[in-house]
This record gives structure tokens, sequence and C-alpha cells, in this order.
């Protein structure tokens, strides 16, 4: 066979192991290529005929997968690889690859090995670790170990190891029936740095019998329960614990487990069952610890009675909590606080967490976030608070311009802050979201309302002052109850009958005219007129403005003497309103105005408007200086007031004498 030949052939072999690969659906990323081509030039001595023509592969990551039948002497790994996977191990082939890991011993470049797929008992799995305990492997992983059976006590040499860290992953035991203690004291006791045991329905693990080098341990979807590492004295370099996805029940369990672990610094304890409903005794951490995953648990309020003052960085994220109790917790240390999917009504604030940088409280119950958050919190240097039903309303507003005050302190701003009420609102971005400083503003919006009010009450005053209201109203009211009275009489009394012919109104001040002008000539001579006058004809024990209505519905006419002091008298005003109203009720034409003196207009208050509508609208009489033409002006004044009055009770005469 010629050189050439031999090197198809082995090259033809390396493409079928490379397609095999392939075929099984296992996939690994290969760090190097093949960069040189196989050799089957080996000496030809004893300890050599074992390889010879065997392929040889120049690879740093090869992968093999080994079916059931076959022998793991056909192929040679040199020793520049640095990781190895294997894949489908059972029984039949366990013994084999024992042979070919014990090639590595300390001092080799193999540093990772991958197992998948095995499927061995108990003894021959032991085997395994056994002989990569004393190899130069440093990082071994096993994945997907099934029909794992037959467990029992195994005597394990921890010594002379370079291994750091084990991960086991899907571990799956058929065993119904062994001692707990022979499957958990093998790797409680491991020497090494990093111990991942994941995905395989773990119910314990024992503490170490002795000081544990333990820095790592993941014990990640399992079945731990609260009795997991109690009163353990042994596990004092631990740094890191993750018991995510278990079965713990009690927070305060939990604590006394860390309190002896000294220098435990991160806790990952979410998606468990944990509650803590306060309690007597306190809780007791691990003075180190800074890290602390309590996310996906029952927790509420009171978890804040039971965390270690010295944690920096704090996960509730979907809990129960509705509020941070102040004064509870004082966590001096905290930087990172996560209460994001909680029922949380409001903003948290900061007097417990001094050192507070970053807060999340996204997807909480937040209406209308505070205010002065940042005020309280001083040190924060992000809020996320998105993804709340946020209540677009005046008291949002403070909240909104924290955005322009905070310099984009605010994380997911504005994707993350939409309204949700009111209903016309819904899905619109709080930076969109306006309204006025008025109506925002509840003391400027009182001394708004305070001084419109203000203004309304002194223009109303001001035009009830200049159209004299009051006074009308006052007289309004006088002549209902002077009405309501003569509508309560008996039978027997005299009803609003004509009985004058005139009721004669003027001031005080000109009575000398009215006495000695006006009565005698119109009641002396032929055709007597009957005057009605205030005084001989008002009834006594009767209110004025009661005998000033009476004496003008029971006159056919109401003469006024107008002159300046008519203006001046209140109750001329009074009975020329009276008589006005007579006017407008009767709808009759019962007024007759007299002028005795010419009145300048800016004599007649504001109130007398009446008056000065009645001279602008109606004819009146002016009293003439000449005598000779005063015997007109008595004739027209006559003509006026002339009727013939129905016959006047003598009795009721009698009673104005």
């Amino acid at each position: 066979m010629t050189q050439n030949t031999r090197f198809l052939r082995n090259f033809f072999l390396y493409k079928c192991l490379f397609a095999l690969t392939f075929w099984n659906h296992v996939s690994l990323s290969v760090e190097d290529q093949l960069f040189t081509s196989v050799s089957n030039n080996f000496p030809e001595d004893d300890s050599n005929q074992k390889i010879k023509s065997l392929p040889l592969l120049y690879m740093k990551s090869p992968m093999l997968i080994y079916q059931s039948k076959a022998n793991f002497d056909w192929v040679v790994i040199q020793n520049t690889t640095e990781s190895l996977s294997l894949s489908a191990i059972t029984n039949d082939n366990v013994k084999k690859l024992v042979a070919l890991l014990s090639n590595f011993r300390q001092g080799s470049r193999l540093q990772n090995l991958t197992l998948t797929n095995v499927s061995v008992d108990w003894s021959a799995l032991m085997k395994l670790f056994q002989t990569v305990w004393h190899s130069s492997i440093e990082y071994f992983n096993v994945n997907s170990v099934t029909q794992l059976s037959d467990i029992k006590s195994y005597y394990f040499d921890y010594s002379g190891t370079s291994m750091k860290a084990l991960t086991m992953k899907k571990i799956q035991i058929t065993d119904l029936y062994f001692v707990q203690d022979d499957l958990y004291r093998i790797f409680a006791d491991m020497n090494i740095a990093d111990m991942t045991i994941a995905d395989s329905e773990m119910i314990h693990m024992l503490c170490p019998s002795s000081k544990s080098p333990f820095r790592y341990l993941n014990f990640l979807k399992n079945d731990l329960t609260d009795f997991l590492f109690q009163k353990c004295d042994n596990l004092l370099q631990l740094e890191t614990l993750i018991l995510q996805k278990n079965k713990f029940e009690s927070l305060l369990k939990v604590s006394f487990m860390t309190s002896r672990m000294k220098s435990l610094k991160y806790l990952d304890m979410s998606n468990n069952l944990l509650r803590h409903d306060g309690a007597d005794v306190q809780c007791q951490w691990a003075e180190s610890l800074s890290e602390l995953d309590l996310s996906f648990n029952q927790l509420g309020d009171a978890v804040f009675e039971c965390l270690p003052v010295n944690v920096k960085k704090l996960g509730l994220q979907n809990n129960q909590i509705s509020n941070v109790p102040r004064g509870v917790a004082e966590l001096k240390s905290l930087e990172e606080l996560n209460l994001a999917s909680n029922r949380l009504a409001d903003l948290p604030g900061c007097s417990g967490f001094p050192s507070l940088q970053f807060l999340n409280v996204e997807m909480n119950s937040i209406l209308t976030p505070s205010a002065d958050f940042f005020q309280s919190c001083p040190r924060v240097r992000e809020l996320q608070a998105g993804h709340n039903p946020f209540k677009c309303s005046c008291e949002l507003q403070a909240f909104i311009g924290l955005e322009r005050q905070s310099g984009g302190k605010l994380f997911g701003w504005p994707a993350a802050y939409v309204c949700e009420y009111p209903e016309g609102l819904r899905g619109t971005e709080l930076k969109d979201f306006h309204l006025s400083q008025l109506a925002c503003n509840t003391t400027l919006l009182l001394v708004t309302a305070l001084l419109l009010t203000l203004v309304l009450v002194a223009a109303v005053a001001f035009l009830c002052i200049y159209l004299d209201v009051p006074w009308y109203v006052r007289m309004t009211w006088q002549w209902t109850q002077t009405k309501r009275r003569a509508w309560h009489n008996p039978r027997g009394d005299q009803g609003p009958v004509l009985q004058f012919h005139a009721f004669v109104s003027y001031s005080e001040r000109d009575s000398v005219w009215v006495k000695n002008e006006l009565i005698p000539s119109l009641e002396k001579g032929e055709g007597c007129v009957q005057l009605c006058q205030h005084e001989r004809n008002f009834i006594p024990g009767k209110s004025i403005v009661e005998n000033i209505i009476n004496c003008i519905e029971k006159s056919y006419k109401s003469i006024f003497v107008l002159s300046p002091n008519f203006v001046q008298s209140e109750w001329c005003h009074y009975e020329l309103y009276f008589a006005h109203h007579k006017l407008f009720s009767e709808n009759s034409n019962s007024l007759i105005l007299i002028l005795l003196e010419p009145i300048p207009p800016y004599l007649i208050p504001a109130r007398y408007h009446k008056l000065k509508a009645l001279m602008a609208k109606r004819t009146y009489l002016e009293w003439p200086k000449e005598r000779s033409k005063r015997a007109l002006f008595w004739a027209n004044l006559r003509a006026a007031i002339s009727i013939n009055l129905p016959k006047a009770d003598e009795n009721w005469y009698e009673e104005t004498d």
C-alpha cells in the first residue's frame, strides 16, 4: 500500500467519525479545526501495538459519541486536547472509558470533561468519578444520568485531585429504597470549590463532615426543604448559594441556615414557597450576606422585619408586598431594591434605605406616585416605575415633572409610562398628558374663585345700592304683607271700594301750599272733591305703609306734589312706589303729577328712576306763578279727578273724623 493510499484511507475514517457526530444530533463548538493530517507512523514495538494504524486527532475540543458496541481503543486523543465531550455512556463501555481517562494523569492538558446521556449503575458512576478525581480534569460536567441504581456505601478517595468544579444535571435515581447518606455523603464531602446539582429532584444534602472548601453551591430546581444545612458549621468558606426553584417555606429557617456561613455573600432563594408572618424570634442572617434574591415567593409586608442588615442588593420581585413599613427595617447598606410585580400603591420612601441608588417598582398598583420621591431619596440614580396603571389627573402632574427635574432618572421613559385611567386617556403617554396650572393648583383655584366671587358680590352690591334694590325689596314685602292681611280680613271688613277722588302725596315742607291752596280749592265750591290726606285719614293702630296702601287703593287718583322737597322725602318715595305699583297691577291711569317747583335732574336721587321715567313719559300739571292762569289749572285738575263716588259708609267717615 502506497503512502498516498494510506493517507486517503485515514482521511476517510476521520470524515466518517465527523459525520457520525452530526447524525447523533449532538452539538459542540469546535475551537480549532483539524490542522494536520493523520498519521500511523508509529514504532512497531509492543507498547504501541494498540495504536497502530489508528486516526490521530489534533483538536482542543473533540466530541465523541460511542454506541453501545463501540470500543474506546479505536481513537487516540493527543495531549493537546483541553476539552472532551463524551456521550452515550453505558455499563458496557464504562470500563474502556475508565481506561481511556486513566491516560490523562495530572500534568496532562485535558481540563474539561463532559459526559452526556449516561446510563450506568452507582458503582460504575463512582469508578468514573474516582478516575476523574485523580486525573488532570478540573471541570467535570455530567448531564442526563438515567437509571442510576444499586446505590450503596462507597469509599471515595478525595486526595490528590485537580478538580475545581463539578456540575451534575438531570440525575434520575431508579432505586426506591436506599440509605440516603450513602448518596449524599459522597457529594457533601467533595474537596472542590464549586458544585452544581440541578434539576435532579434532590430532597436533601448533608452538611460536610469537616471544614469544606466549597465556595459555590448551586442546587437549582430540586425538592430541597427547610431542613437543609440547619446547624451546619462546616461551610465557612461558602460565598455563593443558589437554592432557586425548591420547596423552602420558612424565611426564618432560611436565615438560621445562613447564620453559620461566615463568608456567604450571595443567596438566591427565588421561586420557592417562602412566607414570613412575623415572629417573636428574630431572624439571624450571615453578616457577610450582601446580595439576596427572594423573588417569586409568597412574602408580604412582614418580610421587612426579617432581612439581613448588611444587604446591598435585594430582590423582592413577584411577591405580595403592598407597603414598605416605616421604621421597621433599617438597611443602611442597601443600594439596589427590586419590588416589581407586587401590590404597592405608592413609591416607598427611603427613611430606612439611606444608601438606595436603584429602585424597581414596575408592574405594581401605583395610580399616582408621590412627587417628593427624589427629595426623600436623594441618592437614587435610577427609578423604574413603568407599566403601572397610572391615573392621569392633577395629582400625577407633579410626578410627570420629575422626569425633567431628575435628569433622566426614570428608566423606560416615556414608552413604559402610559395612562390607564380615565378611560378616555387610556394609552396616552404621560409625556403627552397636560392640565392647566389653574386646574391642578388647589390654592390658585380657590384664590381665583374667591376673587371672582368677591367681584361678583361687589358688582351685585353696587347695582343694588345704585338701583336701591333693598328699598324695593322692603316695599314689596310690605305690600305683600298688607295684601295678605287684607285677604284674611273678616267678611264684615270694608273692601277696596273707592271712597276718595284723590290721595294727596306731598312733602311736609310743602304742606302750607297743600293746606292753603290745594285742599280749599278742590274741596270747596261746586262739585266738592273728597281728598285723602294722611293727617286726617290715616287709621290709628295701623302701620304707615298699610295706611298708605289703603288710601291709594280707596282713591280714584293719586296726586303727587313734586318739588325738590318731595324727592328728599322717604315717605313720598313710598307713596310714589305703591301708586306706581297700582298703575301696573290694575292697568289704570291713576297718577296725577303736579310740579310745584322745577326739579333740577341732578337733585333727583338714583333710586327715583321711576319718577324720572314718569316725568319723561307722562304729562304733568305745572303750578303757574301767574294768578291769571291758576283758574285753568284748577279746572284741569278737577276734570282729571272728576268721578261719581259710591255712597260712602257713614261709619267710615266717623272713623276717619
